[in-house]
């Protein structure tokens, strides 16, 4: 199969990261997959630790796929020294990176106006908790972000860091953002990203109504939910009417057309309920191959 070769807008582009813990690396990780020379710039390490970034004492595996094929340099910025390896390396660098607070970039002298006096085709990418002037310097992690956004509200911990993986998009987007401007202005720019804002953006579609449990995609619509069968659990994404109407088929629900009216009915859900509590997950595998269903299996071991 023809497969489309791997674009590398940023081959050439030189990238300095000064953000440590997760949104920040996991930006600069996408740039270097875009083709950028990526280098990461630490604090010292304490005294027997590999590395001062949070990161790899949460998750050392995390840290080394984050940083795999990086520069990584130390320096204390709050002191002379560490100030002039910073603006050495700045001299050679088109994007710099940042995860402070904007009170911590001040007193580290690393405030747009400064920056941009001193070396004025770097651009900046700053991540912020959130880009409200009045918020940015709270405290704040990816869960009080979700939680603010209003994805949260079952009381459970996230399946995942979505407010931080969000941020490292919109973060790696912002790149692309100010050099595609700087290549028509000639002087850098800055952008900042908030990580309350990317957690917002993930949750439009529930404050649209479409996850909530009444919508289509939050389990009112029988062809799309999450379903128990014999041995594991069975994701059942058959939104759209010939999906539907096909798994309709299957299951025996010889009445439904796959139209939303029918696949709303409490029948339908009851229906496919107990069909997927008879199939197993080898079952179901294979006839959604046969019949073009889009459903994913979950075997669960110990069933």
């Amino acid at each position: 199969m023809h497969t489309t070769p791997t674009l590398q807008p940023l081959s050439g582009t030189h990238i300095l990261s000064l953000a440590l813990n997760l949104p920040g690396p996991a930006a600069l990780m996408r740039c270097r997959d875009m083709g950028a020379h990526c280098t990461k710039l630490e604090p010292p390490a304490p005294t027997a630790q590999p590395s001062a970034d949070p990161m790899h004492s949460y998750s050392p595996a995390a840290y080394a796929q984050l940083h795999a094929g990086m520069q990584v340099l130390h320096a204390d910025l709050k002191s002379t020294a560490g100030q002039a390896t910073l603006h050495q390396a700045l001299a050679q660098t088109d994007v710099l990176l940042t995860s402070f607070r904007p009170a911590a970039l001040d007193k580290l002298g690393l405030s747009w106006d400064s920056l941009h006096a001193r070396h004025p085709r770097l651009c900046m990418v700053r991540i912020f908790g959130s880009t409200d002037p009045d918020e940015a310097d709270h405290a704040g992690h990816d869960l009080t972000y979700q939680a603010q956004a209003g994805l949260t509200d079952d009381g459970h911990l996230p399946a995942s860091l979505f407010a931080d993986m969000a941020g490292a998009v919109m973060g790696s987007e912002a790149v692309l953002q100010t050099l595609l401007q700087r290549s028509r202005s000639g002087h850098g720019h800055c952008l900042d990203v908030g990580l309350a804002q990317a957690a917002q953006w993930l949750a439009l579609p529930r404050h649209w109504g479409m996850t909530t449990p009444g919508g289509d995609v939050g389990g009112a619509h029988a062809g799309y939910r999450m379903y128990p069968c014999a041995d594991g659990w069975v994701a059942l994404a058959a939104l759209e009417p010939h999906f539907a109407q096909r798994i309709a088929q299957v299951a025996g629900l010889v009445q439904r057309d796959g139209s939303l009216s029918s696949m709303h009915h409490s029948d339908s859900h009851a229906a496919l309920e107990r069909f997927f509590a008879l199939q197993r997950c080898e079952q179901l595998a294979a006839m959604a191959a046969q019949s073009d269903i889009p459903l994913h299996v979950i075997p669960v071991l110990d069933k």
